[in-house]
């Protein structure tokens, strides 16, 4: 009798690659550059967070800054008065990313040249050969 092959059992994704829950909370679209002002200019105003980061919409600043807030990130201070006052700040969990938003600069600086010519030439041939 023939024995078929066994299917393997599904592979959880956090064992698969441990680095992909932390490369989801931090890298998303908008997270890093917003973690990235908060720990350069220190507590900001709403708007004036908005202004360092640049063409973020006030929704998804908005969306981002709670999520950061959850994931204990951002840590966001009410104050009272009139008009009120919102700041935002980085926490020290957040802060603690500084080294690997610095390596990763350090990366970028050292090799983003040899990835930019890599897809020029890719790029090139791309339209002569055919990709599977």
């Amino acid at each position: 009798m023939a024995r078929t092959p066994r299917t393997p059992d599904p592979v959880d994704p956090d064992q698969a690659c441990p680095i992909a829950p932390v490369v989801d909370i931090v890298f998303s679209r908008w997270t890093t550059p917003t973690l990235w002002a908060l720990n350069e200019y220190g507590r900001l105003r709403f708007v004036e967070l908005q202004r360092r980061i640049g063409t973020i919409s006030p929704k998804v600043l908005t969306q981002r800054l709670r999520r950061l807030e959850r994931d204990g990130l951002v840590r966001r201070t009410y104050h009272a008065e009139v008009p009120p006052r919102v700041e935002y700040e980085i926490t020290d969990l957040g802060r603690s990313l500084a080294p690997l938003f610095a390596s990763l600069s350090h990366w970028g600086a050292d090799h983003l040249p040899e990835v930019e010519r890599a897809r020029r030439e890719y790029d090139g041939d791309g339209a002569a050969l055919p990709r599977p």
